[in-house]
């Protein structure tokens, strides 16, 4: 049964458009969202033998959480085309992060079926701000900021998707969202108010009487008119853009389009071990960072990590008969191998040993220019600057000891020193970030 049928009358109520790995046992009616009081949906029939499109659908939905709705994606395969598969990241931060790679993972799996995947850089619904998940709005970047990110996303991408292939496509949505007014006004009649407000984060905050703006509400619109932009038959993102993307299914709609197919993907926990990963709240491994930082933060995860991260981002199960610090110590290479290199993961792993185990300086240090004034150093300054923290979050490792010279702690009650005293010297922030020093 296909989700734009009509659903017949007096059927029991059911997730009937589920068919990730993991259903989440969400209920939506035709529009895409929440079905009213009162609305019933029939269950599809299970007993029916799998087509070719079938068996691939599954396979692309294997370890999805939420594929929408039940059999749009085989039927959409059973159209014998290439479909059009997008997926939109909005450039927020300066860096790709290993919680996108899960969603990027499977954009690259569309691409190797064949498919046009279309890889939207949100350079316009960035300068919104997503209120997926957020109890209060986002902070609003810069213009500058913005581009810069979007230019690095573009590239980062390529760590995971083919980009030398003529079935990838990389769009930026000020190509259509910088639009005249008269265009918004049309695009911003077909949600109600009432739709928007099923949104949990908004109904939350609606109801704690807390503040939501008129831009914010626009933002899952403006994101659904990226679907008809782009004519896209497929869109794949995180589950908590599952209401974002059934808005789409909507928008399409609205403008006269098939509605596309949502699947979505599990969100991967940070190293904290609670929120999933941002890099707002700081437990993030860039897909960029150094083999070293990636190699590191990897270890520190939590024990109870190692299942979920196996499986998101290697698409294993953690080695039978590990223990959790050498599974830990498989899954660093191997993250670290994917995103560098097999010769970068052995020199991680060995200045891995070389560092922390057996306490040795690293082979190659980054060096750092200080500028002194009048003789001395403000030690806060030069460690903010070094090693891009604040110069509170600085004096606060001086004080917890964090801070070394040569590999012998900095007292937290020294914040300036002689510059001939630091010249040549290395100063080592934490357990693995070091800088040697060169003042002028």
């Amino acid at each position: 049964m296909s989700g734009d049928e009509p659903a017949p009358s007096g059927g029991p109520p059911g997730p009937i458009w589920e068919c990730g790995a993991a259903a989440s046992g969400r209920v939506w009616n035709q529009r895409g969202l929440r079905p009213r009081e009162g609305e019933t949906l029939a269950l599809a029939r299970m007993d029916e033998p799998l087509s070719d499109a079938a068996r691939t659908a599954a396979h692309l939905a294997r370890n999805a959480v939420d594929c929408l709705p039940r059999g749009a994606l085989a039927e959409r395969l059973a159209e014998g085309r290439p479909l059009r598969v997008k997926l939109g990241l909005d450039p927020t931060a300066p860096d790709l992060h290993l919680g996108h790679t899960v969603v990027l993972t499977k954009l690259r799996e569309f691409q190797d079926a064949g498919h046009v995947v279309v890889l939207i850089v949100g350079d316009y619904t960035a300068r919104v701000g997503d209120p997926s998940g957020r109890s209060v709005s986002r902070p609003v970047l810069s213009g500058e900021q913005i581009d810069a990110n979007a230019e690095t996303y573009r590239r980062q991408a390529g760590k995971v998707l083919r980009t030398d292939d003529e079935h990838l496509e990389v769009r930026f949505n000020a190509e259509w969202l910088d639009m005249p007014m008269e265009d918004l006004f049309r695009l911003a009649r077909h949600p109600t108010v009432a739709q928007l407000l099923e949104r949990d984060d908004f109904a939350n905050r609606f109801a704690a009487s807390e503040p939501i703006s008129l831009l914010e509400m626009l933002y899952p619109v403006l994101q659904a008119y990226d679907s008809v932009a782009v004519r896209a038959d497929v869109e794949l993102g995180g589950t908590d853009q599952t209401f974002n993307l059934l808005m789409g299914r909507s928008i399409q709609q609205a403008y006269g389009q098939a509605p596309q197919v949502v699947l979505t993907t599990p969100l991967l926990t940070g190293t904290d071990g609670v929120r999933k990963m941002s890099k707002s709240f700081g437990n993030h491994i860039g897909v960029t960072e150094p083999p070293g930082e990636m190699y590191g933060k990897t270890l520190r995860i939590p024990d109870e990590l190692l299942g979920e991260w196996y499986s998101l981002l290697l698409g294993a199960d953690p080695p039978a008969g590990l223990g959790p610090r050498d599974a830990k110590h498989g899954l660093a290479r191997a993250l670290v191998t994917r995103f560098h290199s097999g010769p970068a993961a052995d020199e991680a792993e060995q200045g891995f040993k070389r560092v922390i185990i057996d306490r040795e300086l690293p082979e190659e240090i980054e060096e750092a220019t200080v500028q002194a004034q009048n003789g001395t150093v403000h030690l806060p300054a030069v460690i903010a600057e070094a090693f891009g923290r604040s110069r509170s979050e600085a004096r606060r490792m001086l004080a917890q000891g964090g801070v070394k010279l040569d590999g012998e702690p900095v007292s937290g009650d020294v914040l300036d020193v002689p510059s001939a005293e630091l010249d040549g010297r290395v100063l080592q922030l934490g357990k693995r970030q070091f800088r040697r020093l060169r003042v002028i």
